[in-house]
């Protein structure tokens, strides 16, 4: 039986400071991303910066990853996981003694991101080193819902917490305090030295570098090819690639929607943040419940079209506020114009918002995880994070400067609008057969597929990629009925 709540591996010593010390850099890595936006808000008015801000994540990620599985495989991972928290704690360090400087933090940004990528090769390579096989199941599962509460508690919990009660630089510290921390944790690891040490030189390690690098290509192509033969799970991977995109696109656009729009301070940014993680944890508890009797796609598709409406009606929010409360006024309802205020508005869009992401997100991991063969998993997985990246880093760059010379609320609009067609043309790209909307999807005897247990819990073809808050795994299963009806 899978452990998926993970229990029976933290017993083992190793691999429970691995995990602490992700815990601690994946909860101070989302912390430094709301206390760098708010920051950056507070000094400057146009959303550029936030754009230029992803984009110092995004780009090391992009062209340093292909490589940097080789020169884990020449060092000790121990070491590695070691210096790479302590640089990344340095970093921070600086970040809080630079200040508001831009050029300083975009400088440390891409630094700490480069760094990153290397460090995540090392980390999901010990696992194996510390857990026996039949405990890897339950360890990579746990390291992947780790990501996900992360998000929320940095992002969501945490990150505003500091702040409000503190200051984002203290925050800042905070955060290299718990990358020191995390090189502690690492530090007590036993040794896992490289398989090969011996003879290996720098012109070979370019080599190796430059054959990973060709053979992430042509499995690239291989897996563009598979897409384009099984029409469902390009559908599957378009989904993953909007949410990828809705993700860039409120994080760029909401802390000046806030400020601007809500008239919010930089502080107050937490009163948006905190709904949309909560309903993002709604939308699990949700699917984790009711989830194996919903018809997948069908489900992915309503989230969709609901994110796309909710993101219209985002943009409307204040001729919809006025009215409204204009509304109750002539009703005489006093109180009831309080809960039609703007910002109650927002609240309750962002939390629906989160809802139906978690819906999209986690459904469409589930369906891919059901759909696709073992042996084309991993190409797939590689075009998914390859079209995630791509669909996170353009709106980041497109949206900054447009919402900047246009309005925040229009490209708001405009991203609703497209979200919602989209959802319309899966619709319509398959039809609608008699009774499928009422018809719950088969699942085999005895071994029902419950969406966030295969969300969460890796299969035999390792650590999957990261999508956003949302990360794909999955436990194999045979794919509904209503699911395999025709795209």
């Amino acid at each position: 039986m899978v452990d998926v709540g993970g229990t029976a591996v933290l017993a083992n010593r190793p691999f429970l400071l691995l995990w602490l010390a992700q815990l601690s850099t994946q909860v101070g890595g989302n912390m430094v991303i709301y206390g760098l936006t708010i920051i950056i808000t507070a000094a400057y008015a146009s959303s550029s910066p936030i754009s230029a801000l992803f984009l110092s994540f995004l780009l090391p990620a992009i062209i340093f990853s292909a490589i940097a599985g080789v020169f884990v495989d020449r060092v000790d991972r121990r070491h590695l996981l070691i210096v790479t928290n302590f640089l990344r704690g340095l970093a921070f360090l600086a970040l809080f003694f630079g200040g508001n400087n831009l050029l300083v933090v975009y400088l440390l940004m891409i630094f700490v991101s480069t760094v990153t990528t290397f460090f995540g090769p090392a980390e999901a390579s010990m696992i194996p080193f510390l857990v026996p096989k039949n405990q890897l199941i339950s360890a990579n599962g746990l390291f992947i819902l780790t990501t996900n509460v992360a998000f929320v508690l940095g992002f969501a919990v945490l990150g505003p917490f500091v702040v409000a009660l503190a200051s984002a630089q203290i925050l800042i510290l905070v955060v290299a305090a718990l990358y020191f921390v995390a090189a502690v944790f690492c530090w007590t690891l036993p040794s896992s030295p490289p398989s090969r040490a011996e003879g290996v030189t720098a012109g070979q390690t370019v080599a190796e570098a430059e054959l990973a690098v060709g053979t992430m290509v042509s499995q690239f192509k291989e897996g563009i090819t598979y897409i384009r033969e099984h029409r469902s799970v390009g559908w599957s991977l378009s989904y993953l690639g909007i949410t990828g995109a809705l993700v860039g696109i409120l994080g760029t656009l909401g802390p000046k929607f806030a400020q601007v729009t809500l008239g919010l301070g930089p502080k107050d940014f937490a009163l948006i943040v905190l709904p949309l993680g909560l309903g993002i944890a709604m939308g699990i508890l949700v699917l984790n419940s009711y989830g194996r009797f919903l018809p997948r796609r069908r489900t992915i598709e309503v989230g969709i079209i609901s994110m796309g409406v909710l993101l219209v009606l985002l943009s409307l929010v204040g001729p919809i506020s006025r009215f409204l409360r204009e509304s109750a006024a002539s009703t005489g309802l006093a109180d009831a114009s309080r809960v039609v205020s703007l910002l109650a508005l927002v609240m309750g869009i962002a939390f629906l918002i989160g809802a139906a992401y978690a819906l999209v997100a986690i459904s469409a991991q589930t369906q891919l995880q059901e759909e696709l063969p073992e042996d084309v998993r991993g190409r797939v997985f590689g075009v998914l994070g390859m079209l995630v990246s791509i669909s996170s880093l353009a709106p980041i760059v497109v949206v900054g400067p447009v919402a900047d010379i246009v309005g925040r609320e229009p490209v708001i609009l405009v991203a609703g609008v497209i979200v919602s067609l989209w959802g319309v043309a899966s619709l319509a790209s398959r039809g609608v057969r008699p009774g499928e909307s009422a018809r719950a999807p088969q699942v085999p005897s005895g071994a029902p597929i419950d969406p966030v247990t295969a969300a969460i819990s890796p299969n035999d073809f390792g650590t999957a990629a990261m999508v956003g808050p949302t990360p794909p795994s999955g436990v194999p299963g045979r794919a509904s009925e209503d699911d395999k009806s025709p795209r």
